[in-house]
């Protein structure tokens, strides 16, 4: 598998140039498999997916969106994204079920008049809504993913478990970790290739972090060892955190990752990860 990070910013996008090496987008993830032409699995639909574009080229998008949760910074790119809202295109958009709603209308309490000038079934193209619970489902022809629900407020928020072709990632962009991990967040991520996580909060940052429900850094970073994960990388950066202060936090991620078998970093936005094979630094 390859991991596409379209967007790696949390709570609002972050415009400007401050913000331009790391990437100003919310929450979004593309996963190509080899031998597939384009995407058929987006994890989350934050601003980032405006930026799926390039890897459809001139096709439209076929495939599932998985949503974590349904908070603005993992939703907001829905309408936005020219692959996805056009004639051709097909998208299952598979969203956490909770309180017995449909997952149109989970939807439409944030994408409708007068909060949007239109739902979901405003998109051009062939859309089916449906909810996802916890357990393991096929997506495609490729993927096995297991959802489970992970401790974050304000509703019910899911990670994920992606394998395809030998490869494994753990997805969890909103997770928080101020105990011990809930033996569901556990399963997800244990002996991955590549775990995706929340690390909103930098280091000892907890007052934060548990005001908000997300995980600082070292957070983080102990889970993702006791999880013996082969890669770890930091995404879901606090709107506020500039490039020089992302910067400065990799550097003290670089002197946590000394003298351990587990490979740390930050996410940027546009980076490409393999998952699955050795891990050479990401592609920009």
């Amino acid at each position: 598998m390859n991991v596409h990070l379209l967007g790696v910013r949390g709570s609002t996008p972050a415009p400007g140039e401050p913000f331009a090496r790391y990437g100003g987008h919310t929450s979004c993830v593309a996963v190509t498999v080899a031998g597939d032409p384009a995407p058929t699995l987006v994890l989350d639909a934050g601003t980032g997916l405006r930026n799926l574009g390039p890897l459809l080229g001139q096709a439209p998008f076929r495939g599932t969106i998985l949503l974590t949760h349904l908070h603005w910074d993992h939703t907001q790119g829905l309408p936005f994204a020219p692959g996805l809202d056009r004639p051709d295109a097909s998208v299952e958009l598979r969203v956490p079920a909770q309180r017995g709603r449909s997952a149109a209308r989970l939807l439409s309490r944030s994408m409708s008049p007068p909060s949007f000038p239109i739902e979901i079934s405003g998109l051009r193209g062939q859309w089916r809504t449906r909810l996802v619970h916890p357990g393991t489902l096929t997506v495609g022809p490729r993927f096995t993913v297991r959802a489970a629900e992970v401790p974050h407020k304000g509703g019910r928020t899911f990670g994920y478990r992606v394998t395809a072709d030998g490869a494994c990632l753990a997805y969890l962009p909103d997770h928080a970790l101020a105990g011990r991990p809930t033996a569901e967040a556990r399963a997800l991520a244990t002996g991955a290739d590549l775990l995706l996580h929340d690390a909103s909060n930098g280091f000892g940052d907890r007052a934060a972090a548990d005001a908000y429900g997300h995980s600082t850094m070292d957070d983080a970073i102990r889970f993702a060892r006791a999880c013996q994960v082969r890669r770890l990388v930091l995404i879901h950066h606090g709107p506020g955190r500039t490039d020089t202060d992302l910067d400065a936090l990799a550097a003290q991620v670089a002197v946590a990752e000394e003298g351990g078998d587990l490979l740390i970093g930050l996410g940027r936005e546009g980076d490409v990860i393999p998952c699955g094979q050795p891990a050479p630094a990401a592609v920009h």
